[in-house]
């Protein structure tokens, strides 16, 4: 049976290796198992979509956009509302950016399917963090090789007034900026019309489930039949095991597989 391959931010930040600003317990491992699964995989891989978390160093859900109302440097993972940034417990270094921060977090908090969450600075453009596992990218070019045709790379998170854990849109699209609507592109180059949608990256609490739930919605009953979930090739940020075992009943319950790459392997081969 053919496939693509959805690979969802495979990248050196999330890596628990030395140097990542944001690492996942269990991520370079997950890498080094979606790399052989590659290996094995790849003549009957007829697609692979890669999507990177791609940001400034300075924005909205960063530790280097805010301050505390004396200060102080706000810790990672502390969680941001309107109603206390408009007590002052919070703001942001660059006070004329108050009137956004506030409609952004109304707007958020409105309809948004998180609240504001301060991350380390992670995959800046350009850095090393940005940069796919060192294994992935390699198989990754082996099959671009032997295809003689390149995957397509998906850029998010690139506007710093808007968090985008979703590569199909950011949490709050803007109206002045295409990048942070629906990609139509995407979305219907993964949507699995034959063959299976394979789905692999980091991390499976966060993008990886933020991603899937857009693109879920985007398909049908027969369409989510096709997708797997490799649940070897995927581990939570720490903290939020509960939110991926959520995302994983959620994805099943629509009809999608979860399961391992050694186990979708012989349904390929």
């Amino acid at each position: 049976m053919s496939a693509s391959l959805l690979i969802i931010d495979p990248q050196n930040d999330f890596c628990d290796i030395p140097g990542a600003a944001l690492p996942v317990v269990g991520a370079n491992e997950d890498m080094l198992r979606l790399a052989r699964f590659m290996r094995a995989a790849e003549p009957r891989l007829d697609d692979v979509i890669v999507t990177l978390d791609s940001h400034p160093s300075v924005a909205i859900e960063r530790t280097s956009f805010w301050k505390s109302g004396e200060g102080a440097a706000v810790s990672p993972f502390t969680r941001i509302t309107e109603a206390e940034v408009r007590a002052g417990r919070y703001l942001p270094r660059d006070h004329a950016q108050m009137a956004a921060v506030l409609a952004y977090l109304h707007a958020l908090e409105s309809g948004g399917r998180y609240r504001l969450m301060v991350w380390p600075v992670h995959c800046v453009l350009g850095t090393w963090g940005h940069n796919i596992h060192t294994a992935v990218a390699e198989h990754l070019a082996n099959w671009e090789a032997h295809r003689q045709r390149g995957s397509l790379k998906v850029l998010k998170g690139l506007n710093p007034l808007t968090e985008q854990y979703s590569a199909v849109r950011a949490e709050v699209p803007r109206e002045d900026d295409e990048q942070t609507r629906t990609n139509a592109t995407l979305v219907n180059r993964a949507i699995p019309r034959a063959g299976m949608l394979i789905v692999a990256g980091e991390a499976a609490s966060h993008c990886v489930a933020a991603t899937m739930a857009d693109l879920f919605a985007a398909m049908q009953p027969e369409e989510l039949r096709r997708v797997v979930l490799l649940r070897d090739c995927m581990s939570p940020v720490p903290g939020f095991e509960a939110d991926a075992e959520k995302f994983f009943a959620q994805a099943k319950a629509l009809g999608a597989h979860v399961t391992t790459s050694n186990e979708v392997l012989p349904q390929l081969i």
